[in-house]
C-alpha cells in the first residue's frame, strides 16, 4: 500500500483528500504545518507528498527545498497545491523541484488521477537490473536514481530524472515536446509544452558547462530535443 503525505493548513482540505485517497486504497499521513510535515517524513516511509504552498510556519516552497536537499527524500515525488495560478508561481514551484502543480479550487478526481499517474511513473522507472551510464563528466545510475557530474552529486527532481532517462534511452533520436509530455507526465499537462522547455532548462543548468552551447542536450529547432550522439 502506497503512503501519501497531505500537507495543508485548511482542515477541510485535509479531510477531503484523506477521505478520497483512502477510498482509492492509499494510506495517508496528514500535516497542517510545514514543521509537522518534515517530522512525518523523518519518521515514516512516504511515497508521495501533496504540499500546500501558503502556510504560516514554513510555506510549501521552504518545505520543498528541505525535501530536495535531504539525501533520503530528494527523489520523493511532490505535487504542489496552491491558490496561486500565475505562470510565474508555477515556474517557481517547478524550478524548486516540484513534479506537478495544481491550483485551487481543484477537482478531487483530477488530483487523484495525477497522483496515480505520478506513482505509476515512479514504478515504471525502477530498473530490473542495476544499470549505469556515463557520458562525458556525467554519470547516471538508474538503479539508485543518482546523477553525478565531475564525481559530485547532482540533485534532480523526479521529473528531471525521468526526462533525462527518456533522453538517454533515445540517444540520437529527436523527441518532440508532445511525445515527451506523454511519456514523462503521462497525461495532458494543461496542454502546455512549455513545461518541457522549463525542465530542459533546469537539466542544462545542472549538467551542462555552457547552457547556451549545450554539449549533451541538443535543441532541434521547431521540433524538440535530442540527446547528443557526440557527447561521449
Amino acid at each position: 500500500m502506497k503512503s501519501i503525505l497531505i500537507v495543508d493548513d485548511e482542515q477541510h482540505i485535509l479531510e477531503l483528500l484523506k477521505f478520497n485517497l483512502r477510498k482509492e486504497g492509499y494510506n495517508t499521513f496528514e500535516a497542517d504545518s510545514g514543521v509537522q510535515a518534515l517530522e512525518i517524513l523523518k519518521n515514516n516511509k512516504v511515497d508521495l507528498v501533496i504540499l500546500d504552498i501558503m502556510m504560516s510556519d514554513k510555506d510549501g516552497y521552504e518545505v520543498l527545498k528541505e525535501i530536495r536537499f535531504n539525501r533520503d527524500t530528494k527523489n520523493l515525488p511532490v505535487i504542489l497545491l496552491s491558490a496561486k495560478s500565475e505562470e510565474i508561481d508555477k515556474i517557481l514551484g517547478l524550478e524548486l523541484g516540484a513534479d506537478d502543480y495544481i491550483t485551487k479550487p481543484f477537482s478531487v478526481k483530477e488530483l487523484v488521477v495525477r497522483v496515480k499517474a505520478l506513482l505509476r511513473r515512479v514504478e515504471s522507472l525502477k530498473p530490473e537490473v542495476e544499470d549505469k551510464v556515463k557520458f562525458g563528466d556525467v554519470e547516471v545510475d538508474f538503479s539508485k536514481r543518482t546523477v553525478k557530474k565531475n564525481n559530485q552529486d547532482v540533485s534532480l527532481s523526479f521529473k528531471e530524472f525521468e526526462l533525462l532517462k527518456l533522453l538517454i534511452e533515445n540517444k540520437g533520436r529527436v523527441l518532440d515536446r508532445d511525445f515527451i509530455l506523454q511519456r514523462v507526465w503521462g497525461y495532458e499537462f494543461d496542454g502546455d509544452t512549455r513545461t518541457v522547455d522549463v525542465h530542459i532548462r533546469f537539466l542544462r543548468r545542472k549538467l551542462e558547462d555552457d547552457e547556451k552551447n549545450p554539449r549533451y542536450i541538443e535543441t532541434v529547432r521547431g521540433v524538440g530535443y535530442r540527446f547528443n550522439e557526440r557527447s561521449e
